[in-house]
């Protein structure tokens, strides 16, 4: 799935020399002789048919995959940018010199403290642990939650601290800088951003060019399928006309009636299924499979409904 936000309302079928609406090409429907040549056999129309949607398939699944991995990747990043201070990236919160940094004896830690705490973490982290530096703590950001604090201490006491910190309710995160680390981080998703936006443009002319070609070619095999099937039912030489009925939800019973009175002398049998499966009876259910008198192929837009 390729979720490109389009509006499927302006979902057009382009020509070389004009682009239509669906439905406007759908209510004008002509063969297209130059690429579906009449005078071929009908298996050989088929196959190209299917060759061709076989194609656009494949081609779509390689683009998507390549728009989609690339997306996933980017929203996967972004998802770290968001949630509370003890959870999320520090990547845009932090900076070097919030760090006692190339030490061999001290470093500094970040601890989310709940807001309804500040008061007890200022009285208190000095003494949580031996070692840790005086009058070291900083706020460096702070959400509705509570506020990250950065301690500096004495490396051979950091686990006392921590397990001190845990049992007032202060959490100490995991998290050491390392400059190269987060410059990776922030090129990475700058490369994401711009290989999506990349992508983005052509990817969406390919689609709208191709659903046109996929739709024109699903049409030629409705109307391959029309053929083929008035020919089998009702043999040669050809005699019937095909016609494209579009009835409101309120008369489409109606007009079912209507076809089958009409036509119902060209196939008894699929007549009197019809009447037999309107019988409402108790515990049995009959169906017709939409075989009727007639030939009868649903081409279904409801899904570009813009009304």
């Amino acid at each position: 799935v390729v979720d490109l936000k389009e509006d499927p309302c302006r979902s057009q079928v382009v020509s070389p020399s004009s682009s239509v609406d669906l439905i406007s090409y759908l209510t004008r429907f002509e063969w297209d002789m130059a690429k579906y040549p009449i005078k071929q056999p009908l298996k050989n129309i088929s196959e190209a048919l299917a060759k061709q949607i076989t194609q656009i398939e494949t081609d779509m699944k390689n683009r998507a995959a390549v728009y989609n991995n690339i997306k996933g990747n980017l929203q996967n990043l972004e998802r770290k940018n968001v949630g509370n201070l003890l959870t999320r990236t520090l990547t845009d919160i932090v900076n070097k010199e919030d760090f006692v940094l190339n030490s061999e004896y001290l470093i500094t830690l970040l601890v989310f403290v709940p807001k309804s705490s500040y008061v007890q973490w200022q009285k208190t982290y000095e003494s949580l642990s031996d070692m840790v530096v005086p009058r070291s703590t900083k706020m460096i950001a702070e959400d509705a939650e509570g506020g990250l604090f950065t301690v500096t201490l004495f490396r051979k006491v950091m686990d006392d601290f921590k397990a001190k910190a845990r049992q007032n309710k202060f959490m100490v995160r995991e998290f050491y800088f390392d400059e190269k680390e987060l410059k990776c981080e922030k090129e990475e998703m700058r490369k994401l951003a711009s290989d999506k936006k990349q992508q983005y443009g052509p990817l969406l002319r390919w689609l709208k060019v191709n659903f046109s070609e996929a739709f024109v070619a699903w049409i030629h095999i409705k109307a391959l399928r029309v053929f083929s099937e008035s020919v089998l039912r009702y043999g040669l030489p050809v005699n019937f006309q095909a016609m494209l009925l579009q009835p409101n939800k309120k008369s489409a019973k109606r007009l079912r009636d209507v076809l089958n009175t009409v036509f119902k002398h060209l196939d008894e049998v699929a007549a009197a299924s019809i009447m037999d499966a309107s019988v409402d009876i108790p515990g049995l259910q009959l169906s017709n499979q939409d075989y009727y008198p007639y030939v009868y192929y649903k081409i279904d837009l409801s899904l570009l409904d813009c009304s």
